[in-house]
C-alpha cells in the first residue's frame, strides 16, 4: 500500500494483478488498483478531475486526463472517505502509475491538486 498526503487530502493506493483478465502469451497484463481518498481538511472538497501517467516498460508513457473518477465527482465533507476501484492494462510485466486529482475547496471555490503516490504494477511471476 502506498499513501500520500497533499493539501489535506490523504490518498492510499493498493494494487492487484488480475490473472483472469490477463493473456501472458499475447503480452497483455491487467491490474486493478483501489484508491481511498480521505479529506483531513476542516472544509468540504469536491474531486473534479484526474490526471494519470502510465509507464509501461515496453511501451510509451500514456497520459490520461478526464472529469472525475469512474463517472463521479464526489464531495467529501471533513473527515469523510471515498474509495473506488479501477484498472490498467500493460503490454509488459512491469509498469507504474502516478498522477494527481484536481479538487475544489467548497468554501472558497479555490482549485488545488492532490498528488497520487507513485505505485508499481508488477506481474507476480516476474518477481521470482
Amino acid at each position: 500500500m502506498k499513501t500520500l498526503l497533499t493539501s489535506g487530502v490523504k490518498i492510499k493506493v493498493t494494487t492487484s494483478y488480475r490473472k483472469d483478465l490477463s493473456e501472458i502469451t499475447a503480452s497483455q497484463y491487467f491490474f486493478n488498483y483501489r484508491i481511498e481518498i480521505s479529506n483531513t481538511n476542516s472544509h468540504s472538497i469536491q474531486l473534479l478531475n484526474r490526471d494519470w501517467y502510465i509507464f509501461d516498460s515496453l511501451n510509451q508513457t500514456r497520459y490520461i486526463s478526464g472529469s472525475g473518477v469512474i463517472g463521479e465527482q464526489p464531495v467529501l465533507k471533513p473527515g469523510e472517505k471515498y474509495s473506488y476501484m479501477s484498472g490498467c492494462d500493460l503490454t509488459s510485466e512491469i509498469g507504474m502509475m502516478k498522477g494527481f486529482y484536481t479538487f475544489k475547496n467548497l468554501e472558497t471555490d479555490e482549485l488545488f491538486e492532490a498528488f497520487i503516490p507513485t505505485f508499481r504494477l508488477e506481474y507476480p511471476a516476474k518477481l521470482n
